[in-house]
């Protein structure tokens, strides 16, 4: 599966409004559209991770985005560098009637890593 890294960077915080913080970085190499089971890897320490790659469609936005949302984290992580790997797609890029719609779908997703992350074991 592919990696990529960058510094967490500020996007308009519509993840942390809709119940889902996400670290956004700037994404540098074409990586397929998609919801993806993911680690991410801060200051040594490796987390359970779902990603998102893609744009956001539902909202209507045109650029493509690296957002990734570190399950149980709470701490602000902005300007610190971060590594993703992607290590399952669960699912394509989807536009959804509203907001509600989408995360109501992104519960789904996050019991999906967390059954994933239940089978296998965090590696670097």
């Amino acid at each position: 599966m592919n990696r990529f890294w960058g510094k967490v960077r500020e996007h308009n915080k519509r993840g942390k409004r809709l119940g889902f913080p996400t670290a956004n970085v700037n994404l540098w190499k074409k990586i397929p559209e998609g919801i993806y089971i993911s680690q991410t890897k801060l200051q040594n320490k490796i987390y359970p991770s779902l990603t998102f790659i893609g744009i956001a469609k539902t909202f209507n936005e045109t650029k493509t985005l690296a957002e990734t949302y570190i399950l149980d984290f709470q701490k602000n992580i902005y300007n610190k560098w971060i590594s993703v790997k992607l290590l399952k797609k669960i699912r394509d890029n989807k536009k959804f009637n509203s907001a509600k719609e989408l995360v109501v779908r992104m519960k789904k997703d996050e019991q999906e890593a967390r059954k994933y992350f239940s089978k296998h074991a965090i590696v670097l």
